[in-house]
């Protein structure tokens, strides 16, 4: 099943561009939907971060979805606070840690925004914590509209009428004094695909139990990432995104993990641990790229004339499987992965020297010996080297995925294994222990009577 990135663009009342909703769509021209659980809304981010390039990112403000979940994990910590809004619904309002959990992202400067607001005590006692708060101009009667507007402007909030897909709803919300626009009539949606991509899940657990060790192990984490094509690739397209603005951009594992951090790090893994489009079937295809990387890296070892380093052939090699790993052309993929032009042209075009060594690579899998006898004498590699080069790769390639299928967990790492739900058990430090929650709620009752009182 396709999905797909959708920007709604919301405007102001002269019809300048203000900012976008990002919204999901699982299906092009099916029903938009906002992220009210953790696998949709885990899915919509990690999908926007993985497609977040030109072609959809811009320098105004993105309102996008988060639950209580994704809050309590400070997902919304891999967005600059000037980029994001916060846009929170009913299930983080009706959360009894609520006002702390808003509180403790508006001391580090986000802003908030309500989803389709109610006229309800529940939901006054968050309103000095607001910025933005949304009405759906397509469901409500437009004197509960009129209300909350009243109520918003009261407080000084910014109101954004949503849903406004007719001339008839337009006018309403201008008559209502709306300060900003989305819906269809406003401007249309942007679709953009989600390029699907597939990692190896034995692997993909053993790095969620590196990663939440009291003292993880770079080195660790590095290898166990190095050895997934989708994962290295997720890694390098998001860190080299406009959002970390690198003044170098990278290829190296090592690198995007520094730059990354453990923190964020552990927040792009809970993202992940959401994907509900795993294909099994794509192991052979990952077991592959692992392969011909270990290989086309080992036979640098008999070069010296290709201008690449150890490291740029083991890339090569691990991305040559791509287009089996990601629905889109090679062009699209090699796009925003900041590799050489050499590599490039010899994964996208099969051209250029470094070709000579794919092609090489490519043959002996095919065992076509008389191009392998050509290729290898063009680079000058030994022709009676290549074989037991080739079966030492395979020898530690299968004693590395053997050690990936039958690796041992203590019992909490077997749950969160067997159980992808529970990994949010293990990535990141809940607060709640740390908050007496009955003062939290007596807070919110002071608040919510107080607001009553200001609204008679």
């Amino acid at each position: 099943m396709n999905k797909y990135v959708v920007r709604q663009p919301i405007k102001d009342i002269q019809g300048n561009l203000f900012g976008y909703e990002i919204l999901f769509q699982e299906e092009k021209g099916s029903g938009l939907y906002n992220q009210t659980n953790d696998y949709a809304a885990a899915d919509s981010i990690s999908n926007f971060l993985s497609q977040n390039n030109k072609k959809i990112f811009s320098d105004k403000i993105t309102f996008m979805t988060f639950t209580p979940n994704l809050l309590f994990k400070n997902t919304p910590k891999i967005f600059k606070q000037n980029d994001l809004v916060i846009q929170i619904e009913d299930n983080v309002i009706i959360h009894p840690l609520a006002t702390t959990l808003i509180q403790r992202f508006r001391k580090e400067g986000y802003k908030f925004a309500i989803n389709d607001f109610q006229f309800a005590p529940r939901y006054f006692g968050l309103m000095e914590f607001l910025d933005y708060i949304k009405l759906d101009f397509g469901k409500n009667e437009a004197v509960s509209l009129e209300n909350t507007v009243k109520l918003a402007k009261n407080f000084n909030k910014i109101c954004i009428g949503y849903g406004i897909d007719t001339q008839k709803q337009y006018d309403l919300a201008k008559d209502l004094g709306v300060d900003y626009f989305q819906g269809q009539y406003v401007a249309e949606k942007v679709e953009t695909k989600a390029n699907k991509t597939d990692y190896l899940q034995s692997n993909f657990f053993q790095l969620v139990v590196e990663v939440t060790r009291d003292e993880p192990n770079v080195e660790m984490i590095e290898e166990i990432i190095s050895r997934d094509a989708a994962l290295t690739y997720g890694l390098l397209k998001m860190v080299n995104s406009v959002y970390f603005a690198l003044r170098n951009r990278t290829s190296s594992i090592r690198q995007a993990l520094v730059t990354l951090g453990l923190g964020q790090l552990k927040q792009w893994i809970y993202l992940l641990s959401f994907k509900g489009d795993k294909d099994f079937g794509s192991e052979d295809v990952l077991k592959r790229s692992f392969l011909r990387a270990n290989f086309a890296a080992e036979l640098m070892e008999y070069n010296t004339t290709l201008p690449i380093s150890k490291n740029e052939a083991y890339l090569m090699g691990m991305f040559s499987t791509m287009g089996s790993l990601i629905d889109a052309s090679l062009e699209e993929i090699f796009e925003d992965i900041p590799i050489s032009e050499e590599l490039k042209q010899a994964l996208i075009y099969h051209k250029g020297p470094c070709s000579l060594l794919l092609d090489l690579v490519l043959c002996y899998e095919r065992a076509d010996w008389q191009n392998i006898t050509n290729y290898a004498d063009i680079l000058g590699i030994p022709t009676n080297m290549i074989a037991q080069v080739y079966f030492n790769c395979v020898e530690e390639v299968n004693r590395i995925w053997e050690t990936i299928q039958d690796a041992e967990y203590d019992e909490e790492e077997v749950k969160a294994a067997q159980n992808e739900e529970t990994i949010e058990e293990i990535i990141g430090d809940d607060i709640e222990d740390e908050i007496d929650i009955d003062d939290i709620v007596n807070d919110s009752v002071e608040k919510t009577t107080t607001v009553e009182e200001d609204i008679k």
